[in-house]
């Protein structure tokens, strides 16, 4: 297994194989190329590739009880942001691709998203609810840029009035407001941006190609300034890198506009634990240990805990900690929690328009 190392702009120190799905097993063969890290004093650039994906269908369903909304919309898979704690990277072992580096350097994308979506939501029996866009893979990460799928999918949500619920790290968000502020002054749209840390040298660390955190504030400010209902998430909290944050962070969310502010502590699902070791132990070894064993307290002495709602929020002593500071910040800084939270409009969904448009 190779050794973790830094790497410019890239989150995982490591490419780690997933023993879950037969994910082949790379072995040194004596070439030089094996040592070409020692020999070169660093690891040669990885450069991100996109491949096209064609899925049949595009809105994905879930049973959670713990989350929000029964189904979303990924137009993307894996995140060139490379935050190293996202619990999505797993998924990336379906592809036969490691969950570490391969997660945030071999992207996929959908380009017929809108056009699966369109087709979705006109069939006769579809049931309007909240569409989540956001929970798997940033809908906004760098290459949205180009291929702009996000932007294709709210044009037909916007066209049949169907409400959407976005989470996001980048403020690219505000791009879109021609879209986002018409459909929220209809109880259509909310928006969720995600501030983990103030610091701009722990953010690029944990999530090394996501914009700066100041980007992400005005952006709250933005849309809050639009009417677009925005919320901050701090999450993860990750315990003696970013909890010192928890009071900073709620009053600066308060002061853009944020209408909340909530958080979850770090989860560490399957290929994610050891990858997150790594990278602790290759960036903050001085308090590695300490992290981890916070961390599990939070977790059942185990490094994840997957339970329903306990996943979500820990449990123990520092769990009821961090509550209670959010409580007392939210408190300070005007933000009801209950009060504000998202509701959105479902009464006035219409299917798209056809192909050849509308003949009436």
């Amino acid at each position: 297994m190779a050794q973790p190392f830094k790497r410019v702009a890239r989150g995982a120190t490591l490419n780690a194989e997933s023993a879950r799905f037969n994910l082949p097993q790379t072995e040194a063969d004596g070439d030089w190329l094996d040592e070409r890290e020692a020999i070169d004093g660093a690891p040669p650039p990885i450069r991100t590739t996109v491949t096209v994906e064609r899925p049949k269908t595009i809105i994905a369903r879930n049973t959670s009880p713990d989350v929000p909304f029964d189904r979303s919309i990924n137009a993307y898979r894996g995140c060139e942001h490379g935050c190293i704690y996202c619990f999505a990277r797993p998924s990336h072992a379906f592809h036969d691709l490691s969950p570490g580096l391969d997660f945030e350097t071999k992207l996929f994308a959908k380009p017929d998203a809108a056009a699966l979506l369109r087709v979705e939501l006109s069939k006769p029996g579809y049931r309007c609810a909240p569409i989540a866009m956001g929970t798997n893979t940033d809908p906004y990460q760098p290459i949205e840029a180009t291929w702009r799928i996000t932007r294709d999918l709210l044009e037909i949500l916007s066209e049949c009035n169907h409400p959407v619920m976005i989470t996001t790290k980048s403020n690219r968000v505000v791009r879109d407001l021609d879209l986002l502020a018409p459909m929220a002054a209809k109880g259509l749209a909310g928006v969720a941006i995600s501030v983990t840390s103030l610091d701009p040298r722990i953010a690029m660390t944990i999530e090394p190609r996501a914009p700066h955190p100041e980007r992400r504030l005005a952006a709250v400010r933005t849309l809050a300034d639009a009417g677009v209902p925005v919320y901050v998430n701090m999450a993860p909290i990750i315990p003696a890198i970013t909890d010192n944050e928890v009071e900073a962070v709620v009053e600066r969310a308060a002061a853009a506009g944020a209408r909340g502010v909530s958080f979850i502590p770090v989860r560490l699902p399957w290929e994610v634990a050891p990858l997150f070791r790594a990278w602790l132990d290759t960036h903050f070894p001085d308090r590695a240990n300490k992290v981890m064993a916070t961390i599990q307290s939070l977790r059942g002495g185990r490094d994840n805990d997957p339970g329903f709602f306990t996943r979500m929020r820990g449990q123990g002593p520092w769990a009821d900690l961090l509550r209670t500071r959010f409580l007392i910040a939210r408190r300070k800084h005007g933000i009801d929690q209950n009060r504000e939270k998202m509701q959105l409009r479902t009464d006035l969904f219409h299917p798209p328009r056809g192909p050849q448009g509308e003949l009436f």
